[in-house]
């Protein structure tokens, strides 16, 4: 079944896949040939992750995740979904509001 996952690096940055099999994937960036973004920044160790049922959707997933805010993964690794529609809005409408 196809993941979209977090890992929290040795940085304490995060990393955001998406993968068709999550232990082999997870392997191969303890390795050191999972990424380049976290091949420098082992060990790594998984924060989230969600089982989806298309490969595509996940990949969406993925790239939405990507965009957003580290305080917005944060509360998605926490569980704290009922803040994740406040973290969306933009720093700009924050701070002219």
């Amino acid at each position: 079944m196809p993941y979209v996952y977090i890992l929290r690096c040795r940085d304490n940055s995060y990393y955001v896949g998406s993968t068709k099999e999550l232990e082999r994937r997870l392997a191969e960036h303890q390795a050191g040939v999972g990424a380049e973004y976290t091949r420098h920044r082992l060990p790594v160790e998984l924060a989230w992750a969600l089982e989806m049922s298309r490969i595509d959707d996940a990949f969406a997933l993925e790239k939405r995740i990507q965009g957003w805010s580290r305080a917005k993964r944060e509360a998605l690794i926490q569980g704290r979904m009922a803040d994740l529609p406040g973290l969306s809005v933009s720093r700009y409408r924050r701070e002219s509001g």
